[in-house]
């Protein structure tokens, strides 16, 4: 392909406010800088993207797209051979409505002829939309003011909504606003650059044109895919003053409507203008009035409402996907703000029916001929099925949709039985003329692959696939047997030969470690998902199985290339060879000097001389580690990162995200911030010379990929998602949000802790560095952000009223019948402050509140009376008293190898151990006849220690009151809290209840 990278200028960064939610450009952009706007502040829905261009400019670089309107046009060889793809598609710009000139009486208004006084652009990332204002004086000294608005609605897929206004300053006199649709905006021409441009045979040529009062209407169709298309425009006029005037049809069939009013400085004119788009599917047989009536119809609705409700309607829609990002980023509102602008790209550039997937460039731009490409699922679709999985399934259903397209593909290829899947597309045919870096790349079906296991894996939507996906699945599994086959030259090992990995500087390889790897994680994976379908959906599975004529036999075959797929280590190295011949290639020098700036690899050097040498163009065997990583070590992974590191130049901007989510993976914590930056500003500081083309939608990916996945550690291991959380040096914290199975997780990572938190759902298990933690809805699961400190741990220390059994209601009882009888008041607020206090401290407390002195003897006799009436009660008590799995617990630390210990203020604790019936699985108690202090004093833990023959640092804490947490602080120990945050927020580590404390995340 020449995947997703840089040109030759390296632009100004663009102005960015300190505001998260608002990207802003606050001057007047030069010439050069238009283009690169247009992309910033594109707006799309999925279906429309609209780029972010002023409505009075004529920029030659403004456009509309739509995902369903594209143009096929023959490829052309000078020699060409079976297989060779034989058109490419071209997203073509279709009529452009953002259009609104103005008209000074007689004198046409150009922006560019007069005096920018005061400028500003803004992109609304919360509320999805765009935003400007202009003070500009024209050369004859009139002074305007004007602010426009623009929203395209993820609720209307076909709609663009735009309120434009102009207040006049010191200008008296006429003014006509004039309403365009743009019909002679031509796809951008071929160039030197391969990676934007194309030359288009055809395109969109008008059928009709139309306009009057009420509706300015053209139609289109395109020569070669034949798409017809519709669009119109309609105004809402919201001052008296502003009349209709005039409608144009233009010679290239473009249309106009203008509106004039009479201005005096101070007066305003409004107009809403609202434009709607239909089309036909390729070769479709709808009509022209068809595509007519649809758009009539939602110029229609879109007219029952005002530009204020379609814009509320808009911060809806955005709202529920910002609850469920869940974003931010303590200490550094750039960062912030980045991560959310590129989020807000991804979301809005998404199709949500399934009739399209995610453009390298999205809907902002013509780069790559919109084409889909492998980092649709590698990169994007993770960060959707993470965060909007209904975007995630639409992306796949495009795969299901397509895969008659991809077994064709197979068999131009000259494979009699499964599917390929096109390199670069749009229709799902094959569109790259330059096969050993298109076709070659077969690693594309794992991608699909895995993104099916993701999406499966954090939504359980078997529905899909029986509904298809696994159609996708085992087609694609299918086609390894026909790519590879077994080596006896290499112990009988699987290999595949002549493909083209990830890296694109090494082209028509033998063994690509990455697709060796994704093929065997791809055909073990459709092989258990075989097997789940023939338990779960026995007579789904009998269908597909009889439809593919899929055998028991062939999934064997499977699992039997799988085990052994040829994955060698160079044992010199230690390291996994990128493919057979890389590491006995020359290293090219890096260093070409080249007077256009950044400017990549593939133009400045023959293919064949960069495929000589020892360099990548983006990361390839790390890209493994990323996305199927688990069971390698991360001795391993630093090794590959350190070799491979040196020979990468980073010229796709793909590579830098996977470069950081494993450099924080393997402690390499400067790195991985570095890389996160590159692939983070991408687009906003234009580091690859070609946001002019369009945003770069993987990248934008990449950057939560290492949030999430890098600084975040997330992981998905055995179907649970798990975090082993860093935190980069520069943030005070940062939190982010995960959609996994009806749950939404709120993951915050402060300097010292990770807290795990569900917003949505019950219950749900997660792994923290290895160990299960359970979340329950409503409470927070506070750990130690790096791995507990206790390696030589050899007991817990367990708090009785509580944690074990719930004793405190029953002191509670005899206290307030003590204090009842003396006449002191005794409420919610005496209770709490008696809890973990031994009885004569409890006494002291309670007496502050009496109306008169008491002896010592008195004293004793109220504390022993106190003591009758608890004893009283726990006579009645048994095992059926103890707190749900305080026993468990217990024996679980038992069952580590751990001594155990009471540390209880009550004097009757080995009382009640022994009504509890768990008196045996303690092997020492300390009560209150033990000890002089009460808690805060560490005494109780440090005679529980001792108790025991161990050092205090030797021994960790269980207790559900602030007190005791101080108590086991002050001991040396550290600290469990056993209840609700707000009252235990010095713990180490705190559980809702005894029943999800886990002593392995303590223990190795």
């Amino acid at each position: 392909m020449h995947s997703h990278d840089g040109q030759a200028i390296a632009m100004e960064p663009a102005q960015t406010s300190a505001d998260p939610w608002r990207v802003v450009h606050a001057r007047r952009p030069l010439g050069f800088e238009l283009a690169k706007l247009e992309s910033l502040f594109a707006l799309a829905n999925g279906t429309l993207g609209v780029r972010g261009g002023l409505e009075e400019d004529r920029s030659p670089t403004q456009g509309t797209f739509l995902t369903g309107v594209w143009e096929r046009t023959p490829i052309e060889y000078h020699e060409r051979f079976p297989g060779f793809a034989r058109s490419t598609d071209t997203r073509i710009p279709v009529p452009d409505g953002v259009r609104i000139g103005l008209r000074l009486g007689d004198a046409p208004v150009h922006l560019r002829e007069g005096e920018w006084l005061a400028f500003e652009q803004a992109l609304d990332l919360r509320t999805g939309g765009l935003e400007r204002t202009l003070r500009w004086r024209s050369p004859a000294g009139a002074t305007l003011e004007i602010e426009a608005e623009r929203i395209v609605p993820l609720e209307t897929p076909n709609l663009l909504c735009i309120r434009y206004r102009v207040t006049s300053v010191d200008y008296s006199g006429p003014i006509t606003l004039e309403s365009a649709l743009v019909a002679s905006i031509n796809a951008a021409e071929q160039g030197d650059d391969p990676r934007i441009g194309t030359r288009v045979k055809g395109g969109l040529s008008v059928t009709a044109s139309d306009a009057d009062r009420t509706l300015a209407s053209i139609c289109q169709r395109t020569q070669n895919s034949h798409i017809r298309l519709a669009c119109g425009q309609r105004h809402r006029v919201m001052q008296t003053q502003l009349a209709f005037a005039r409608a144009i049809i233009e010679d290239d069939g473009g249309v106009q409507q203008h509106y004039v009013a009479e201005m005096h400085p101070g007066d305003s004119v409004v107009l809403e203008k609202f434009v709607a788009y239909a089309w036909s599917r390729p070769e479709g047989g709808e009509s022209e009035a068809a595509l007519l009536d649809a758009v009539a119809t939602t110029l229609e609705r879109a007219l029952t409402l005002d530009f204020d409700t379609h814009r509320a309607d808009q911060a809806r829609a955005f709202a529920a996907f910002w609850q469920a990002a869940d974003l931010e980023i303590q200490g550094d509102t750039a960062v912030e703000q980045a991560l959310r602008f590129n989020l807000f790209h991804l979301m809005q550039s998404t199709p949500r029916d399934g009739s399209g997937s995610a453009a390298a460039k999205g809907l902002t731009g013509e780069g790559y001929e919109g084409h889909y490409f492998w980092d649709a699922e590698a990169f994007i679709l993770p960060v959707l099925a993470l965060t909007s999985p209904k975007h995630a399934r639409s992306m796949l259903q495009y795969r299901v949709h397509t895969l008659d397209r991809a077994r064709n593909h197979a068999r131009e290829m000259n494979h009699p039985a499964g599917a390929l899947y096109a390199w670069r597309t749009i229709s799902g045919d094959e569109c790259s003329a330059y096969f050993p870096s298109g076709s070659a790349q077969y690693h594309i079906n794992a991608a699909i692959a895995f993104a099916i296991r993701l999406y499966v894996e954090a939504t359980g939507d078997i529905d899909f696939l029986v509904q298809g996906g696994a159609e996708v699945l085992f087609e694609t599994a299918r086609l390894w047997h026909h790519v590879g086959g077994y080596n006896p030259r290499r112990g009988n090992a699987f290999c595949i030969c002549q493909v083209t990995g990830p890296d694109e500087y090494t082209a028509l390889v033998d063994n690509n470690y990455y697709t060796n790897h994704m093929a065997q994680q791809h055909l073990r994976y459709a092989a258990s998902i075989a097997s789940q379908l023939g338990r779960e959906r026995p007579h789904d599975y009998t269908r597909i199985a009889t439809q593919l004529e899929l055998s028991d036999r062939e999934i064997a075959a499977w699992l039997a290339a799988a085990d052994a797929m040829y994955l060698p280590v160079d044992p010199e190295l230690g390291i996994f060879p990128q493919d057979d011949d890389f590491l006995d290639k020359p290293r090219l020098p890096i260093a070409r000097p080249s007077e256009h700036g950044h400017r990549p690899l593939l133009l400045q050097l023959h293919p064949l001389t960069i495929y000589r040498h020892q360099v990548c163009k983006q990361a390839d065997v790390l890209q493994a580690f990323v996305l199927a990583g688990n069971a390698i070590d991360k001795q391993t992974k630093q090794r590959n990162f350190d070799y491979y590191e040196g020979v990468t130049v980073h010229d796709s901007t793909l590579s830098a995200s996977t470069f950081s989510v494993v450099a924080a993976e393997v402690g390499y914590a400067q790195k991985a911030y570095s890389y996160f930056l590159d692939t983070l500003r991408v687009d906003l500081d234009n580091l690859h010379g070609n946001t002019s083309h369009g945003v770069h939608m993987a990248a934008m990916a990449g950057s939560w990929l290492a949030l999430a996945w890098g600084f975040g550690g997330m992981r998905v291991v055995d179907g649970r998602p798990a975090f082993e959380p860093t935190l980069p040096a520069s943030w005070g914290s940062y939190r982010f949000g995960v959609r996994w199975r009806d749950h939404h997780i709120r993951v915050k990572v402060k300097k010292d802790r990770v807290e795990y938190a569900i917003t949505e759902g019950a219950q749900l298990e997660i792994l923290h560095r290895g160990k299960t933690v359970v979340l329950n809805a409503g409470h927070t699961v506070s750990l130690p952000l790096h791995a507990p400190t206790l390696p030589a741990l050899k007991a817990v220390i367990f708090d009785l009223d509580g944690v074990i059994a719930d004793t405190a209601v029953v002191h509670d009882a005899a206290w307030k019948r003590l204090a009842s009888e003396i006449g002191v008041a005794f409420d919610d607020s005496m209770g709490e402050r008696l809890k973990g206090v031994d009885r004569r401290g409890s006494l002291e407390i309670l007496l502050e509140r009496a109306s008169r002195a008491y002896s010592e003897d008195e004293k004793e006799a109220l504390a022993s009376r106190k003591n009758d009436y608890y004893r009283q009660q726990i006579e009645t008590f048994g095992p059926q008293n103890l707190l749900p799995g305080a026993r468990h617990t217990v024996e679980s630390v038992r069952r580590a190898g751990l001594k155990t210990a009471l540390a209880s203020a009550s004097r009757n604790a080995p009382l009640l151990l022994e009504r509890l019936g768990i008196a045996s699985l303690f092997d020492y108690v300390v009560d209150a006849n033990h000890i002089r202090r009460a808690k805060p004093d560490p005494e109780i833990f440090l005679a529980a220690a001792h108790g025991l023959g161990l050092e205090p640092s030797e021994c960790l804490g269980v207790e559900d009151a602030a007190a005791g947490i101080a108590s086991i602080h002050a001991a040396g120990m550290k600290a469990v809290g056993v209840g609700q945050a707000q009252a235990l927020a010095e713990a180490d580590l705190l559980v809702p209840n005894v029943a999800a404390f886990d002593i392995g995340l303590f223990t190795t």
